[in-house]
């Protein structure tokens, strides 16, 4: 199982398309639901933050190995998702996310064997 938190850092004058984009997943979530299976993955979830005047989102997300990039998906979903990605991240050599070090995982042993089962 992969477990991760990465911080990504919003570019300046994009904070309201990411709200925006936030407020798309959210309103097509049946849609966004169904590019999660290809993916193996089985909990994203996205938060933000502002914090001495930038804004950040939060990717946390727990997931099965050898699942399909999103960059590979053909869902329209997907290709919506990194158009927001490319218009609204710095994605730059200096700042490109930040994976955050995982310490302590708990997960419920039934449900790891449920996902290792599948």
């Amino acid at each position: 199982m992969i477990t991760e938190l990465s911080r990504f850092t919003v570019k300046k004058g994009k904070e309201e398309k990411a709200l925006e984009w936030m407020t798309f997943l959210n309103t097509h979530m049946s849609d966004t639901l169904l590019t999660l299976k290809g993916e193996k993955m089985y909990v994203e979830n996205i938060f933000s933050e502002v914090r001495d005047d930038h804004m950040y989102l939060y990717w946390f997300t727990f997931q099965k190995e050898g699942g399909q990039n999103v960059e590979e998906s053909t869902s329209w979903i997907d290709k919506k998702h990194l158009e927001y990605w490319d218009e609204c991240l710095v994605m730059t050599p200096e700042d490109h996310g930040e994976d955050l070090n995982l310490q302590v995982s708990l997960v419920e042993p039934d449900l790891t064997d449920w996902i290792n089962n599948r």
